[in-house]
């Protein structure tokens, strides 16, 4: 099932986006040299304006959708539901609320791979990500 969600549940949009990323992001943010950022994180999701929509199973949060206009501004699931189709469903969701653009890290090939996959292509832009190491954005068009 697929749901707005609301800012009460900052909380538990950070916890799904802190799993994904510590799964997802290792090799780009070794965590022994570069610890999640957990207070900058939390404060996202809090101040967040735009529509977030999360995925549930049996009534449990797996899945977290930020937009704002077109941009799709976190996309993440958690990694024990990887390849099980939520990721599929969340997408949708978000593509059927006009999302048409968002950026994604460079070596995230993984991500890129589904986006690709779904018709999502390069932009041509570009954007170095605020946390160290500092790593490559690519930016990304539906």
């Amino acid at each position: 099932m697929i749901r707005r969600s609301g800012h009460d549940e900052a909380e538990t949009h950070f916890r799904v986006q802190r799993a994904a990323a510590l799964a997802g992001f290792a090799h780009v943010f070794p965590p022994e040299l570069y610890p999640f950022p957990d207070d900058a994180i939390r404060d996202r999701w809090r101040r967040f304006e735009g529509t977030v929509l999360v995925a549930e199973r049996d009534g449990e949060v797996v899945g977290v959708a930020g937009i704002e206009g077109d941009w799709l501004h976190g996309f993440y699931v958690l990694p024990e539901w990887w390849g099980t189709g939520v990721a599929d469903e969340l997408h949708e969701a978000a593509v059927e609320l006009g999302v048409a653009r968002l950026w994604c890290l460079a070596e995230n090939v993984r991500a890129r791979r589904f986006y690709e996959k779904r018709g999502w292509r390069p932009n041509g832009e570009s954007r170095v990500v605020e946390f160290p190491p500092h790593p490559i954005d690519v930016g990304y068009s539906r």
